[in-house]
């Protein structure tokens, strides 16, 4: 049986450095992330991770870091409560289109019988819609907008 994978494309009005800035400022990514920082020094090798109101929710290394260009992570979800699945990847693939920005996220090794593709399915969207929103008008997406299960259920980041 094939693992799961979740493949998520759009187009933003941007540029390749804006978007990775976005990517990987924990200020920005406060902002669009529903409250989630990501912390890094974003260089391949080098740990990273989610945090929520003082509270780690994911973490993992940086894998691949080609400036506004590319960017994989190892995903591992250890918020309390969260069941210990595999170590998933995510990868951001960043392509210039003359004035936007083409961004493929992809997020496979997945596992199979885990919690995290069907937190991520609905999930990583909603993060997507609101890094877009933020990069193209200024305002990320309302926090308090309705998930599919309450966040304290969710363990997507």
């Amino acid at each position: 049986m094939s693992k799961p994978e979740f493949v998520y494309t759009t187009y933003i009005e941007t540029t390749p450095e804006k978007l990775w800035h976005a990517l990987t400022n924990s200020d920005f990514t406060e902002r669009y992330w529903f409250g989630y920082r990501a912390t890094s020094d974003w260089k391949a090798g080098s740990p990273f991770h989610f945090t929520k109101d003082g509270q780690r929710a994911v973490e993992g290394k940086v894998l691949v870091a080609n400036p506004a260009r590319k960017l994989t992570y190892s995903w591992d979800v250890v918020k309390q409560g969260a069941s210990r699945e595999r170590t998933s990847r995510v990868t951001f693939d960043i392509e210039p289109r003359g004035k936007v920005v083409k961004l493929t996220v992809t997020h496979d090794e997945l596992d199979e019988r885990g919690e995290t593709f069907r937190s991520i399915s609905g999930g990583w969207p909603m993060v997507i819609a609101s890094l877009k929103s933020f990069l193209e008008t200024g305002r990320e997406l309302p926090a308090d907008l309705p998930m599919t299960r309450p966040p304290e259920e969710r363990c997507d980041a």
